[in-house]
Order: structure tokens, then sequence, then C-alpha cells
């Protein structure tokens, strides 16, 4: 009994440690960063930004969040999970907003996929397509960095361009021998527990192989979406002074999303600002105005991802009302048929 009640203090313990470290991690990264670079040049292009630029880039990046929603749904549902426009707004919203307190976005996959095991009707369809969906954005983040590389040749040397194309043909052959592996592998070696679980894995992702061009157009949606979170990084620099063509956004912010997904830090802040630096030194931008610019997207990552968690709450109290009110109305009907059944 004594140990039984000393594990959940200690996991307690374990969580706020890893909290307080990965809050040490921003910190120091933002400490070492900003002792390299004018404080005041980077406070002064945040104070020059209007204030209807910031309503404009939080209101796409709910918009391009709403697009990612969807992309989420088609993957999950095509896999057989069963989910409605609303419960799908309602579990991606409750993911991204805890990625403001998880160490990185896949911390908000699993809470997104705890909230979509409630609300589905297959668990391995919320797995898999959560796993496809993730893919699918790693996949879009690298086509346009590859873009990116391919369109900048006076800003990055030949050998740097060889190695985007290297990894994106690795990527593919990798993917090409794991997808096989799991669609084809011999469930019943597994011990009995693993064996149902794998088995419905298995029918989820046989279920999606048979309507590819769903998965084709999930990776349009999910180029869509990162492509309009680079257009509004790039509208936030050219209204804090940093012109730089598009192509260089291209090319360093998907990297720099790349690099905050290390879980050293708090939701990658101030890697993410230190990686943006270093990458758009070769274009001439700035380093105070470029470390300007991505705080100024942590600050937008912030006010979304708390609207995205009201978004939920909300969500949430307008589902659990509508279950007590059909429960309701259905124990009414039931008083009603018990009242009129006639005594003999």
């Amino acid at each position: 009994m004594a140990s039984e009640t000393k594990i959940p203090g200690s996991s307690k313990r374990r969580a706020w440690i890893s909290v307080l470290l990965r809050v040490g991690g921003s910190a120091l990264a933002l400490v070492v960063l900003f002792h390299f670079l004018p404080l005041g040049e980077v406070w002064r292009t945040l104070r020059s930004l209007p204030a209807q630029i910031w309503l404009l880039v939080v209101a796409g990046y709910l918009a391009a969040h709403v697009i990612a929603i969807n992309k989420w749904r088609l993957m999950v549902n095509l896999a057989g999970a069963g989910l409605n426009f609303r419960q799908s707004m309602r579990c991606y919203f409750a993911g991204l907003f805890s990625t403001l307190l998880l160490p990185s976005i896949v911390g908000g996959d699993v809470v997104r996929a705890a909230v979509a095991f409630r609300e589905g009707q297959s668990k391995a369809a919320v797995v898999l397509g959560g796993i496809i969906d993730r893919s699918i954005d790693f996949v879009a983040l690298a086509l346009l960095a590859a873009i990116g590389a391919a369109f900048v040749p006076e800003g990055l040397p030949a050998e740097t361009r060889h190695v985007f194309f290297v990894a994106a043909i690795a990527l593919a052959l990798l993917a090409a021998v794991l997808l096989p592996v799991v669609i084809w592998f011999p469930v019943r070696r597994l011990p009995f527990r693993l064996r149902r679980k794998a088995g419905r894995l298995r029918g989820a992702a046989r279920s999606m192989l048979r309507k590819p061009h769903y998965v084709i157009a999930a990776l349009c949606l999910g180029l869509i979406a990162q492509t309009g979170f680079v257009a509004l990084t790039a509208r936030v620099a050219v209204a804090g002074g940093l012109y730089l063509p598009f192509r260089a956004w291209l090319f360093a912010w998907p990297l720099a999303k790349f690099s905050g997904l290390i879980p050293v830090t708090q939701g990658g802040i101030g890697v993410r600002e230190a990686a943006l630096v270093i990458l758009l030194k070769p274009f001439g931008a700035r380093p105070a105005k470029a470390a300007a610019v991505g705080l100024a997207w942590e600050a937008v990552i912030l006010i979304g991802g708390l609207i995205a968690g009201l978004a939920a709450f909300l969500l949430g109290q307008s589902s659990a009302r509508t279950k007590r009110v059909r429960t309701g109305d259905s124990s009414e009907d039931a008083a009603r048929e018990n009242f009129s059944v006639p005594r003999r």
C-alpha cells in the first residue's frame, strides 16, 4: 500500500521537474541569444508592429489550423474514427492548447488523441490517422524547405541543396519499406494482448491504402496550411522592417520549426528563434530583426493556443449539455411509455 501511494506523488514530481527543466532550457536559450544580440533593437522591432498586424496574423493562424483540422479529420475518418467536424475541432483545439504546456507538438498529439478516444468509434483509427497526419506535416515542411533550397542558389552552396534532395529520397525509401511491413506483418506471432490492437491498426492502414487519393488530398491541405504559416511570418517580418524574398522564408521557417521539436525547451521557445537567426543570416537578415520576428510568432502561437483552449472548453460544455438534453428526453419518453401501459 505504501508503494502504491508513493507512485502518483513521484510521477507528479517528475512531471513538474520536467516542466521546470524545459522552461529553464527556454530561458537559457533566450539569455544566450540576447547576449549576442542588441535587445533594444529587438524590442523596438516588436513595438513597431501595428495592432492590425497582430489581429490579421492571429486570425490567419487560426484559419490555417482550421485547414489542418480538416486534414486530421480526413485521416482519422479514413481509418474509421467516424468524427464529425465539431468533434474534430474540439479534439484538435484541445491538442493545440496543450502544446503550450507540453515539451513539443508530440505532447499535443497525445492530448488530441486522448480526447478523440472518447469521441471516436475506433481508437486504432485515431492512433493511425494521427500518426499519418503528423507524418504528412513533416513531409509538407520538408517539401517547403526543399523548394526554398532549390530557389535560393545564391544563398546556399550546392552541397547543402544536395543534402535536402538526398534526405527526401531517403525518407521516401524508408516509407516505402516500412509501409509494407506494417500491412503484411504476421500478427499471429504477437502475444494475445497485442494481437487485437495490431490487427486493428493493420485494418485501419488497409482502409487508408484503399483510398490513397485522400492521403494525397491531405498532403495538399498540409502544404496549404504550412505555406500559410510561412506567409504570415513573412508578413510580420515586413511589418517589422525585415525585407526578404519569400523563398528565403520557405527555406528557413520549416527548418526552424523542425529545430523546435527537440524536447529540451518549452514548446521550442528560444531554439526556434536562434535557428531562424542562423538560417536567415546568409540572406542578409539583421539578426536582431530575425529574432524579433521569431518572438512575435511565439506570441501568435501563445494567443492562438489560448483561443483554441477556450474554444475546446466551450465545445466540450456544449457537447455535454446536448448529451444531458438527449438523455433527459429519452428518460421522459420512457417514463411516458411506462405510465401509459395499462395495469392488468
